[in-house]
């Protein structure tokens, strides 16, 4: 999460660690991509990730509080298979996708998506099987695939899939909970070439840290496993699920992070599904989110880590409105990645592959929309009905529907799912009505 982080499965507390990574660092690739598309389309230069950070901005211009993970230069879904595959179909190739490579984790957090817990899970993707699904995805794409879980560094073939990964041109980063990571994982991690990891930490404190992940001694381990990490060159993004719990902690978190040395922190607006449904107490409510994104949008004009918003797609209303107010516009020169990306951005750059093969939205988004074992990803992405209604958002209803600002925000599509069983519904939790509304 770990999109999360990158994205998402172990028990409770560990799963939502892993699922706000996999998110982390699939929202991160994902702002990256969106300015890299702007970049190629204005200079003619030819999406690092929010994992994959590229060494400066385009044009020239120095990129303000990004990290120092090795540039690479790669850029997702930009390649000659992902150009096909828009002219023929005119839908966009995935560019980040998350995929849980196991279910097995080593914690047992509260929020897990995929209340993830120790041990086997029948019918787990073999590597052969995943080999064949990377085969398939690079017919249409280049993405970079979030390896998340679970805990992906519990899977004993994980250096081979990363090794594929870079062999068939994906870019492979790692959403985990730290705690494994000793000098000899960090080292393979470099050697591998791994770019950045995404780490959930979601409290300034070991005994609260712990006690949400639901394991003493996790903390300590998993800041020692940044610490590791960084040692060894390795990028690192902190994540943070925000719920009633931490919200008025998370400057504390953030200048943890930034006393570490990270290079990018997340904070990512809880989604109430998997073990995180049993936490509906502790969703912010509506204006509380509105608090706490815009505290994020004055916070990141001071941090000096890449500093994002996740799982809040109404934040891309609130800087627009906050700026408004300000008298500027968002713009990529001034905003930098913020002006580039959108809301939600499953089934229309991004989609989730669960350990046994399920297409997903996201990890969050609780609809199977096929499997891998039995359909191949590329049919999935481009013939899912519910992947197409995710591409029109003239399909929103409600206020979401007649909000100015859907192109750019477009609401949680899985909140919607999992509160009203609608997943074109209106964002349950976001407080604005747009100008002229009425709810019938």
């Amino acid at each position: 999460m770990a999109c999360r982080g990158f994205g998402e499965s172990m028990t409770s507390e560990q799963e939502l660690a892993t699922a706000e990574a996999a998110a982390g660092i699939a929202a991160e690739a994902a702002a990256q991509a969106a300015e890299q598309e702007l970049a190629a389309a204005q200079v003619g230069c030819g999406e690092v990730g929010v994992a994959v950070p590229t060494g400066g901005h385009p044009g020239g211009v120095p990129r303000q509080r990004h990290g120092g993970a090795r540039s690479v230069g790669f850029r997702p879904g930009g390649g000659e298979a992902a150009a096909a595959f828009q002219e023929r179909t005119g839908i966009k190739a995935p560019r980040i996708i998350a995929w849980e490579i196991t279910r097995s984790c080593n914690l047992s957090c509260a929020h897990c998506r995929a209340a993830a817990e120790f041990g086997h899970y029948h019918g787990e993707l073999t590597l052969d099987q995943i080999k064949a699904v990377i085969d398939d995805i690079t017919t249409i794409s280049n993405p970079i695939i979030i390896l998340t879980g679970g805990e992906p560094l519990m899977r004993p073939d994980i250096w081979e899939i990363v090794d594929y990964c870079h062999e068939k041109g994906c870019m492979p980063v790692i959403g985990t909970n730290a705690t494994l990571i000793t000098d000899e994982i960090a080292g393979k991690m470099a050697a591998h070439n791994i770019p950045r990891i995404s780490v959930s930490i979601d409290f300034p404190t070991a005994a609260e840290h712990d006690a949400f992940r639901g394991q003493p001694g996790c903390f300590a381990e998993a800041i020692e496993g940044i610490k590791t990490a960084k040692r060894h060159g390795v990028g690192v993004q902190v994540n943070t699920t925000v719920t009633t719990e931490n919200a008025a902690r998370i400057e504390e978190v953030h200048d943890l992070a930034e006393s570490l040395g990270v290079d990018a922190f997340h904070i990512f607006m809880l989604v109430p599904t998997g073990r995180g449904s049993d936490l509906l107490d502790k969703e912010l409510p509506p204006e509380e989110y509105e608090r706490v994104l815009t505290w994020a949008y004055h916070r990141q004009k001071t941090s000096p880590l890449h500093f994002k918003p996740t799982d809040s797609p109404h934040y891309y209303r609130i800087i627009r409105q906050l700026a408004k107010a300000e008298g500027k516009k968002v713009t990529r020169e001034e905003y930098g990645l913020d002006a580039m990306t959108r809301g939600c951005l499953g089934g229309i750059t991004f989609s989730f592959i669960s350990h046994v093969g399920d297409i997903q939205p996201c990890g969050y988004f609780d609809m199977q929309l096929g499997n891998v074992k039995e359909q191949p990803y590329s049919a999935i992405w481009e013939k899912s009905q519910v992947f197409n209604d995710l591409r029109d958002y003239s399909l929103l209803k409600g206020k979401c529907g007649a909000c100015e600002y859907r192109a750019v925000c477009g609401g949680c599509r899985a909140r919607a799912l999992e509160l009203t069983g609608d997943y074109l519904e209106a964002e349950p939790y976001c407080a604005y009505v747009p100008p002229g509304y009425e709810n019938n």
